[in-house]
C-alpha cells in the first residue's frame, strides 16, 4: 500500500501552495504521487455547463467517469470514505498520496501548515509529525514555509527509503481501516484466493487481484 501524508492547516495558512512544492519535489525524486484533497465547500463543480458529463450529472447519474488521451476524471458522490479507503481504492499503484485537510484521519502521518500561533491543531489532532510555518515554533521537526524540498526529503526518508519499503503480497482493509498482516498470513491468503481465481474461466493469468466483501445488508434498518 501506498504511504500517506495530510498537509493541515487552517483556511488560508499556505498548505495548498506548500503541498503543491512537496509534491513537485516527490516527482522530481523520481515517485509516483497522487493528491487527494478535501474540501468544506459544498457546490463546486468540475465540469461545464452543455458538456456530456454535466448533462449526465443533471440527469442524475451517482458518478461519472470521464476518459481522455490526456486525462482521467472521477467525478461521483461523497461517501464518506476514510482518507486511507480513497488512498488505496483509487491509486493503489502510488508510491505515495498527499492529502489537503483530513485532519480527523486515523492512522495517517499529518504536516501541520500554520500561519496564527493561536489556531495551532498539533494539540488537537493525532498524527502531526512536522509543522511547516513562518513563526517561531518550537518542535522536534519544524520547517519554514520555504522549505518545501527539505520537507519533500523528510517525507522521502521517513516513508520511501529505497531498500526498506515494504511491498506487502495482500492489502487488508477492514472499514476503512488497515489491517496489518503478518507475512505467513499474506502467504496463505494469496495463495488461496488466487487458487480459487486462477481456477475460473479467462482468469488463468491473473498477477493482480482485487476483492471486496460485504457482509450483510446495508440497506436494511
Amino acid at each position: 500500500m501506498a504511504a500517506i501524508v495530510t498537509f493541515i492547516g487552517w483556511h488560508d495558512s499556505g498548505k495548498t501552495t506548500l503541498a503543491t512544492q512537496v509534491v513537485s519535489h516527490l516527482k522530481e525524486f523520481g515517485y509516483k504521487v497522487a493528491v487527494i484533497k478535501s474540501s468544506n465547500d459544498t457546490g463546486v463543480l468540475f465540469d461545464t455547463p452543455g458538456t456530456d458529463t454535466y448533462k449526465h450529472r443533471e440527469a442524475g447519474a451517482d458518478s461519472i467517469l470521464f476518459v481522455a488521451p490526456d486525462q482521467m476524471v472521477l467525478q461521483t458522490r461523497s461517501s464518506n470514505l476514510s482518507l486511507t479507503t480513497l488512498a488505496h481504492r483509487y491509486f493503489p499503484d502510488v508510491d505515495i498520496v498527499i492529502g489537503e485537510g483530513f485532519k480527523d484521519a486515523r492512522s495517517v502521518s499529518k504536516i501541520e501548515v500554520v500561519g496564527n500561533s493561536s489556531q495551532m491543531l498539533r494539540n488537537e489532532v493525532h498524527g502531526v509529525i512536522a509543522v511547516a510555518t513562518n513563526l517561531d515554533v518550537e518542535g522536534n521537526y519544524v520547517f519554514r514555509l520555504d522549505q518545501a524540498e527539505e520537507i519533500a526529503s523528510f517525507i522521502r526518508k521517513r516513508f520511501l527509503k529505497e531498500g526498506e519499503k515494504r511491498v506487502d503480497k495482500v492489502s487488508l482493509l477492514v472499514n476503512g481501516r488497515k489491517i496489518p498482516l503478518k507475512e505467513f498470513v499474506q502467504e496463505a491468503l494469496s495463495g488461496t484466493i488466487s487458487g480459487f481465481v486462477k481456477s475460473l474461466k479467462f482468469a488463468d493469468n491473473a498477477s493482480d487481484i482485487e476483492l471486496r466483501i460485504k457482509i450483510g445488508d446495508a440497506d436494511k434498518s
